[in-house]
């Protein structure tokens, strides 16, 4: 397909499944670091580690930079019953790139180390106290989860956490210390945000913590982003402090676009959603959220996004939308043919919020999947597309679109109709017939000039599926 080269979401290739997507700039590349899933697979995080990067000037041209580090490299998991939950990386005193994560079976901290940022990692230790105790397993100590890290001089700040709901045992974010070894603890864990069990009073009421603890430094300001207790969104609290004094300044981006009333109800999800995590980062003059969105009607096929902020004059951010094309400063051409997993926005007349914790989705949502097996490179599409089901793709620049084409496969009967917005009047709609194999329909509809939204919305018997669609002029 002849427009992938464009800033699209996701931002990888549609067989690539890497969330929790911590970005960083090293050099004139961006670098991300995420865990890494199957497609339809059982569990969170069940591959190792790789790497992506881009250039800074080129957001639409993603380089892989094959395994990093192999869930077998740590000590601690000869039996590989421990999968690789979110990593972070930052560099040390010393000039090298360190790797935080935490074994999904064990509530501490590993480190790897290595010369470059894309390179082959070898494992370095355990984040531990002076006498030798790991953290999280000291008397009083609560499991490490997710770190995030933010290195300044010879002091590193990890912070680290999970909190689930009703869980009176889990309090918090936590910020550490570590000295100029990386891994030695200097200031022992302090609470930060609180969870929701303790939030009351805090002004973290309704967006208390959860997990994929988040820093970025703006300034002489700290940003904290996290994955709240409602799951899709990533809020965030800032501080002129890396360990205290954080305070919540709201959202910037949720899975499903919840909060957002700028288009639609605040209240109604136009996306399934589910958990959430990413990180911020300055590319050049701008900053943008990285998060991932969730595939094949699962929690654990989940895909890498971002979007570009956009900063007040406070230098607070408010919440962004959630795109195909990674903000609405950067549309996609208003021509030639696009994917169907490009689409940011599917849901039902059931506005239905979150995804089945696993197992496959109802059979009234639709979902985005592939034909191939896990690692096989095939271009993902729409499946399940029942009666009344609505694709959304944003955004377009659109000049003197005249035709519009669909390639579809299924036992359906129907039409297509095609709106600009999700509760507006169709501008056209497109016969569809069943086919056993990809088949192309169209239809004459003249999109109007300028930056528009597509909605495609079934209406007929049968389900569809949507491989992609053109916009001809």
């Amino acid at each position: 397909m002849d427009n992938l080269k464009q800033i699209t979401n996701p931002y990888l290739p549609s067989w690539e499944y890497v969330p929790d997507g911590e970005p960083h700039v090293f050099g004139d590349r961006v670098y991300v670091y995420g865990s890494h899933d199957r497609f339809n697979g059982a569990l969170y995080c069940m591959k190792d580690y790789v790497c992506w990067s881009a250039s800074v000037d080129d957001l639409g041209d993603w380089r892989y930079e094959g395994v990093i580090f192999r869930k077998d490299q740590d000590p601690e998991n000869g039996d590989l019953q421990g999968n690789l939950y979110a990593p972070d990386v930052t560099v040390g005193p010393d000039g090298r790139y360190y790797l935080y994560y935490v074994l999904s079976k064990w509530g501490v901290v590993s480190v790897a180390v290595c010369d470059e940022p894309a390179g082959k990692y070898e494992f370095y230790g355990y984040v531990h106290y002076e006498d030798g105790t790991l953290l999280g397993q000291a008397e009083g100590d609560e499991p490490q989860f997710d770190p995030g890290v933010i290195t300044e001089g010879d002091k590193t700040y990890m912070y680290t956490g999970f909190c689930g709901g009703g869980d009176y045992s889990r309090h918090g974010a936590m910020a550490t210390v570590l000295g100029p070894d990386m891994l030695t603890v200097i200031e022992a864990p302090k609470f930060i945000v609180p969870g929701s069990c303790y939030s009351e009073g805090t002004g973290f009421e309704g967006h208390a913590f959860f997990e994929a603890p988040s820093i970025r430094k703006k300034g002489d300001t700290y940003f904290f982003v996290y994955s709240s207790q409602l799951f899709h969104e990533m809020a965030y609290a800032t501080s002129k402090n890396p360990t205290e004094g954080f305070e919540y300044r709201g959202v910037l981006v949720s899975n499903g676009d919840l909060n957002i009333d700028s288009y639609k109800p605040a209240e109604k999800p136009v996306c399934y959603c589910a958990n959430n995590h990413g990180g911020m980062v300055k590319i050049k003059d701008d900053w943008y959220i990285f998060y991932h969105r969730h595939t094949n009607g699962t929690n654990y096929s989940r895909q890498g996004c971002f979007e570009k902020l956009i900063e007040r004059e406070d230098g607070l951010f408010d919440q962004v939308e959630i795109t195909s094309c990674g903000g609405i400063s950067t549309p996609l051409k208003g021509e030639g043919e696009y994917p169907g997993y490009l689409a940011c926005n599917l849901f039902s007349p059931d506005d239905i919020t979150y995804i089945p914790w696993s197992g496959w989705m109802s059979d009234s949502y639709q979902k985005i999947t592939q034909d191939g097996g896990d690692g096989e490179k095939c271009v993902g599409y729409i499946t399940n597309i029942r009666p009344g089901n609505v694709c959304g793709f944003k955004y377009f620049e659109c000049k003197g679109v005249k035709r519009i084409k669909i390639t579809t496969r299924g036992y359906i009967g129907g039409e297509m109709e095609v709106r600009t917005k999700w509760d507006g009047e169709p501008i056209g709609s497109i016969p569809v017939s069943t086919s056993n194999e990809w088949m192309d329909h169209s239809a004459d509809i003249a999109v109007p000039d300028g930056i528009q939204a597509l909605y495609f919305t079934y209406n007929g018997s049968g389900y569809m599926m949507m491989k992609s669609f053109t916009l001809e002029v």
